[in-house]
């Protein structure tokens, strides 16, 4: 196949070469232009190699049926990719009797609203994008009035969890709330973020027109499926 012909027939499909000027231009002017073969492309870059080779040294059969081998291999793998990759979409969608599993069920979520359990206290988590020298959660009630500060100390990056037992710094009884909880890490001087994550009910799960259900939990609202950390 002349170089001419092959250089005809790349431009055509829209494929890049090295030292090329109007390739290069034309690369600049359109990104979105194909740089890779299809099935469709191959095809007709063969033809143009068959019909522009030298009739003195054709090309070898044995490698001709070796490239559309290879080509069919390639074009297989990645049509079985898109099939698998489809599949396991569908498998990970969470259907509406899913969602509905979760009513009536606490579900751990971020969030500074948390009710007591009914033995009395709660249970939650700190979540620290970093390392901390110093955490802290801090439980008010509902006029702001603190109630009991917890000292976690040292925590790693990560999640660090916190049982309060109801009571109130001076030992009263601080009801079964709702509470509200707020959060302090320091390494150092330095603040670390980091979020509250508090168990709460779901009491009913909506099904917006995307299909993606959210939760409506007692305390938080209006919750997505993908913001829950745990379900208990």
């Amino acid at each position: 196949m002349t170089s001419t012909a092959m250089n005809s027939t790349l431009d055509s499909l829209g494929i890049a070469r090295a030292g090329s000027t109007a390739n290069n231009a034309a690369a600049a002017t359109s990104a979105k232009k194909s740089t890779t073969l299809d099935q469709s492309a191959f095809l007709k870059l063969l033809t143009a190699q068959l019909k522009n080779q030298d009739p003195f040294a054709p090309m070898d059969n044995t490698q001709m049926v070796a490239q559309m081998a290879q080509f069919s291999s390639v074009a297989g793998i990645s049509e079985m990719n898109t099939t698998l990759a489809s599949i396991a979409t569908k498998l990970n969608a969470t259907t509406p009797a899913d969602a509905m599993n979760y009513v009536g069920k606490t579900v751990l979520t971020e969030g500074t609203t948390a009710y007591g359990r009914t033995s009395g206290g709660l249970a939650g988590q700190v979540e620290l994008d970093n390392a901390a020298t110093d955490v802290s959660v801090t439980i008010s009630d509902a006029h702001g009035t603190v109630l009991r500060t917890l000292p976690l100390g040292m925590q790693k990056a990560g999640t660090a969890s916190y049982d309060w037992d109801g009571k109130t710094e001076d030992g009263k009884d601080a009801g079964s709330g709702p509470f509200t909880i707020s959060v302090g890490a320091l390494d150092g001087s330095n603040v670390v973020n980091a979020r509250s994550l508090v168990w709460a009910p779901v009491q009913s799960v909506s099904m917006p027109s995307n299909g993606t259900p959210v939760l409506s939990v007692a305390g938080l609202g209006q919750v997505k499926l993908s913001a829950v950390r745990s379900v208990g």
